[in-house]
């Protein structure tokens, strides 16, 4: 028997060396095969790479703790300490804690799978011309913030006084109630904005003579799915006849004396069990129980909510009262031209007030940037001559708000009542998938690849409709590409967008925006082509909130639709 100390560094040091007889055997065993089976090779120098970044997460020091206190009570031959430690965790708790690590790290840092060769900048963005683009977006950006700035005579970041920060802390439940002048208080920017920027790049080395010539909005070469690779990626959706989305009165696919939604309810229950991000993502393909989708959500996400977690969140409460942002008045305003003119989540104002403002203070967020083409903005504390050491993100999280961004939040707070949940949820997934769609980027989940995802596919499945908006001069893709943005929210009902967040972390992909955009575009067919301006067309197209997501989805996605194109 082994005490504790008898078994230190249990994962670690991870040399390749060491898998026999060592206990790092366990974690770059279960590296090693989660990895064989999503790439199919020997990977051993991203086996230790993953392991090595497992070894800087705040899941590393608790997992270790509860392996060692496990291990203290069993019996295992020194030779054979490390094989028998891995046979003997398998199928307990632990291993699937270790498993859904591991799977959240890679999905969550997709660069740990990368050549390690490659440089760092290539692996942010592999395009030089997009590298400058974003570049010279960000610095507009930062222009726009210190011109407000210095309009209202505001510093970009103060300290409260102790009167002040005691004001703030008993208002603190009751901010949508705060009489705080905003009237000058202005957007930095609206998608509609950055769509300009995109529809104005161009890649320089693009020959129009000699290559397929570029006929939208968007004149960038970028290799997206067209609707045979759509179809591929979706097809379980395409195919499944039983989602809690079409109908959950109908008779269980598995137990026809029970409704599918008493079915999935049972179903479900064993999955949340089980704990098993993957597995859970699996059920979420065929629409989550919706008393169940924030525990299933909170587990494909990788999210386990603990005390550390509480500890945390109300450290970046103290954060708000002992400072003053300008990016807090951008934010309040932003709630109050949404959510507060919102009917489905105007009464969740207080807490969007509150998790917002923690989430710009939130340095955590910044760890998003290794994978991603934008930098933080950067500034110098007042007093100090701006160089690299004096230099800090701000906000503190690096993101500058545009119009909308508090519909990222909006809908969870129907999912959540408590603050904490809701705050790591939106910042988990802002972090995984929203931060792609407001930033200048090549990746074929960013916001330029998704909205000439849209054009290509209007011309290839709307062929009619498409010549028709062109004869017209009308242009869907601006009226679109809002909807893209902020990923539906705030145009759909909370159900229907809950159904729509469920594809999109089913499939961990966000390419299903621009297909939900032409399968309404498509449902509101016959009216566009009795259209002959921009505006008659944004009237057909400005209330969506009747559509239901999973039945458009289907008929977007059907593969009879993919075999006329064909013909």
């Amino acid at each position: 028997m082994y005490a504790h100390d008898d078994v230190p560094n249990l994962l670690f040091p991870l040399s390749t060396g060491y898998y026999a007889n060592h206990p790092s055997f366990i974690v770059c065993k279960s590296a090693d095969i989660m990895l064989r089976h999503e790439l199919g090779t020997n990977i051993t120098a991203i086996v230790n790479r993953l392991a090595s970044e497992l070894q800087n997460t705040p899941f590393y020091s608790d997992f270790v703790a509860d392996v060692q206190t496990t291990m203290a009570t069993q019996n295992f031959s020194k030779e054979r300490f490390g094989t028998e430690c891995y046979e003997w965790i398998q199928g307990t708790s632990l291993d699937t804690r270790l498993r859904n690590a591991l799977y959240h790290l890679m999905h969550v840092q997709p660069t740990l799978l990368a050549n390690p060769d490659t440089p760092r900048h290539v692996l942010k963005e592999p395009l030089a011309y997009v590298r400058k683009a974003q570049s010279s977006w960000e610095r507009r950006l930062v222009k726009c913030v210190n011109s407000m700035a210095a309009e209202l005579n505001v510093p970009l970041a103060r300290r409260r006084t102790k009167q002040e920060r005691e004001d703030f802390a008993d208002r603190w439940a009751n901010l949508s109630t705060d009489e705080s002048d905003l009237s000058m208080i202005r957007p930095v920017y609206a998608p509609k904005d950055f769509l300009e920027v995109l529809a104005n790049l161009r890649n320089p080395n693009y020959d129009e003579t000699t290559e397929e010539n570029l006929w939208g909005s968007i004149q960038l070469p970028f290799k997206v799915n067209d609707i045979k690779g759509l179809v591929e990626q979706y097809g379980e959706l395409a195919c499944c006849c039983k989602h809690t989305g079409l109908d959950e009165s109908v008779p269980g696919e598995y137990k026809p004396n029970l409704t599918l939604a008493e079915e999935r309810l049972i179903l479900g229950q064993k999955v949340v069990e089980r704990n098993h991000g993957p597995l859970s993502r699996e059920l979420c393909k065929t629409g989550c129980p919706t008393s169940l989708r924030g525990s299933l959500w909170h587990q494909v996400l990788g999210l386990e909510v603990t005390e550390k977690h509480c500890k945390y969140y109300e450290e970046l409460v103290q954060g708000v009262y002992q400072h003053d942002l300008l990016v807090d008045k951008l934010i309040m305003k932003d709630i109050q031209l949404t959510a507060s003119n919102d009917d489905q989540y105007f009464v969740f104002e207080d807490i969007l007030f509150q998790v917002l403002l923690c989430f710009f203070r939130d340095t955590e967020v910044l760890n998003h940037f290794e994978h991603s083409s934008a930098a933080p903005p950067l500034a110098a504390a007042r007093g100090n001559t701006p160089s690299p050491d004096s230099l800090v993100a701000y906000p503190p999280c690096g993101v500058i708000p545009f119009h909308g961004f508090t519909m990222y939040a909006a809908p969870l707070s129907c999912l959540y009542e408590d603050p904490v949940h809701l705050y790591f949820t939106f910042r988990e997934m802002y972090c995984r998938y929203w931060y792609r769609l407001h930033i200048v980027t090549s990746h074929p989940q960013g916001a330029p690849a998704l909205a000439l995802q849209f054009e290509l596919l209007m011309q290839s499945c709307e062929t009619r409709l498409w010549q028709h908006c062109a004869a017209m001069g009308i242009q869907l893709l601006p009226i679109v590409f809002k909807w893209i943005v902020r990923g539906f929210s705030g145009y759909l009902i909370p159900d229907q967008l809950f159904h729509l967040w469920d594809v999109v972390l089913a499939w961990e992909s966000v390419e299903v925006l621009p297909v939900l955009a032409l399968a309404i575009v498509s449902f509101r067919r016959e009216n566009l082509m009795d259209v002959t301006s921009q505006q008659a067309a944004e009237a057909v197209l400005a209330d969506i909130t009747a559509i239901r997501v999973i039945p458009l989805l289907k008929l977007a996605l059907s593969s009879d639709r993919s075999r006329d194109r064909e013909t």
